[in-house]
């Protein structure tokens, strides 16, 4: 018995210390260069960078294309012709567009800009102070999109499943919450950002131009503190007049040659997703609300925005009608910058700066012309559509107030639905003319404000779903109004 019990304890001790030995080359040898245990941010930042990208501008993928089948329609930039019923354009959307833009913002943006913040921290395997402003801005853009969309969302724990000690079902935020969260981390992005700090490399967006990031950051960050002004003013207050105070320190845009966008390559998954839907079906026309604005105006980027009919005119189609009563009318279709699989995707521009800041001034936030703002908006606008703006273009619309602001922001958003949708359910503008007689809308005729929640939050996070609805202040369906609503 004694020896059978010595026996085992020295064949431990001698495998331990073979083991001991051989620890370092044993390692070496059994890991595989070709399956990292980590992955840099270089090679992370990509493919997060594409989808919320994707998903806020076009995504292509039927059934699942929020800004175009749903908010471009419902700020009637565009109409449906076809599949009216089914597809957005009567303010009723299959499911999968909310569980689509939910799921891969989280799962495959979000978590690796995440990932990113962890990996490029001073303690992280690749410390880069670049590479933690890049993922802060970006985060920040992802979770305004989905927060403008939903309203109260899983913030603080979110993004934690992988965590030592992991949460799989987060805790609600609420939107003012989030918001104050965002415009911090947009400034921490900016004091982390540096044109003289380390390179970074795996950047689809300013290819590692670094003051491009900072002049994003800044810009976002006045466009939330924008955006939620009418709720917190003092604080909004502060920080514009921070950012526009020293632009040495806080940069923005300054033209429209530094805007955020995505270019793209005429390759299979490269290409601008807006080409991939409009250039393979005929299912949309221009809005006649979109068409008869410009032409009362007399604007001439309807033709970027639009292609003429025979005749050289142009005409829309009201939004939703039935598909018996839309194959009724000859409309036109939309322009020639959409159809190009090279055109940017576009984030964020130096006209809606500009619009933001005329807004801000006007409600007295900052200080400054208003009016001056406004015509740096609508120059850059037409600037960006490479059209001539008449000279008398801004004194033909008379003394400026927040209607006829909002209204020019809504045209220059063009192909930007989901901007244009949350400005309009923030404002009310621009005025949206009274229904066609012959169409049918769901909602109870109410023009979306918000999307619900997707099915899976049901299933799998009811409890902090709850308590997201609570904070939501209203039922979870389209017409429940959100935080910064006016």
């Amino acid at each position: 018995m004694k020896i059978q019990k010595i026996i085992p304890f020295l064949f431990l001790v001698t495998v331990g210390f073979f083991a001991s030995s051989c620890t370092d080359e044993f390692a070496e040898i059994n890991t595989n260069p070709n399956d990292p245990e980590t992955i840099s941010p270089s090679l992370l930042l990509p493919n997060a960078i594409q989808v919320v990208v994707d998903r806020y501008w076009g995504h292509s993928t039927r059934y699942q294309r929020l800004n175009i089948d749903a908010a471009m329609c419902w700020v009637q930039h565009i109409a449906r012709n076809i599949y009216i019923n089914s597809e957005g354009d009567t303010y009723e959307v299959p499911v999968t567009i909310s569980s689509g833009t939910w799921d891969n913002v989280y799962r495959n943006s979000l978590i690796n800009f995440e990932s990113m913040l962890e990996l490029s921290a001073p303690e992280g395997r690749y410390p880069n102070r670049n590479f933690e402003g890049v993922a802060l801005t970006m985060k920040a853009f992802a979770f305004s999109f989905l927060v403008d969309i939903y309203g109260p969302i899983p913030y603080t724990q979110s993004l934690k499943g992988a965590a030592e000690e992991a949460i799989n079902s987060p805790s609600y935020d609420s939107m003012e919450a989030i918001y104050a969260a965002l415009l911090n981390d947009l400034k921490a992005a900016n004091d982390k950002l540096s044109v003289s700090g380390p390179r970074i490399a795996g950047d689809i967006m300013f290819n590692g131009d670094i003051l491009r990031w900072k002049k994003f950051a800044n810009s976002l960050r006045l466009k939330l503190a924008n955006r939620q002004a009418a709720k917190k003013p003092s604080e909004s207050r502060a920080i514009m007049q921070e950012i526009l105070a020293n632009p040495t320190q806080y940069p923005i845009f300054t033209s429209n040659s530094d805007f955020a966008e995505l270019k793209h390559a005429n390759v299979i998954g490269s290409r601008n997703k807006m080409f991939d839907v409009f250039s393979t079906r005929s299912d949309w026309n221009i809005s006649k609300t979109f068409v008869d604005k410009m032409m009362e105006l007399e604007d001439p980027r309807i033709s970027a925005y639009a292609l003429p009919l025979a005749d050289g005119t142009y005409a829309g189609l009201p939004n939703g009608l039935t598909d018996e009563a839309a194959a009724t009318y000859v409309a036109s279709t939309i322009g020639s910058r959409f159809l190009d699989p090279e055109a940017p995707s576009i984030l964020m521009t130096y006209s809606e700066l500009m619009f933001i800041l005329a807004e801000a001034a006007l409600d007295g936030d900052i200080t400054g012309n208003a009016a001056e703002y406004f015509e740096r908006g609508i120059e850059a606008s037409f600037a960006q559509n490479n059209v001539a703006m008449p000279d008398d273009y801004v004194t033909k619309l008379g003394t400026l107030n927040k209607e006829k602001l909002m209204t020019q922001k809504w045209i220059a958003l063009f192909g930007q639905g989901v901007e244009a949708w949350t400005e309009y359910r923030r404002t009310g503008y621009p005025m949206m003319p009274a229904p066609n007689p012959a169409a049918i809308f769901s909602n109870n005729g109410v023009l979306p404000t918000r999307l619900e929640y997707p099915l899976s939050e049901y299933s799998l996070n009811m409890e902090n779903l709850t308590q997201g609805i609570q904070l939501l202040g209203g039922e979870d369906n389209m017409r429940t109004k959100l935080w910064w609503a006016e």
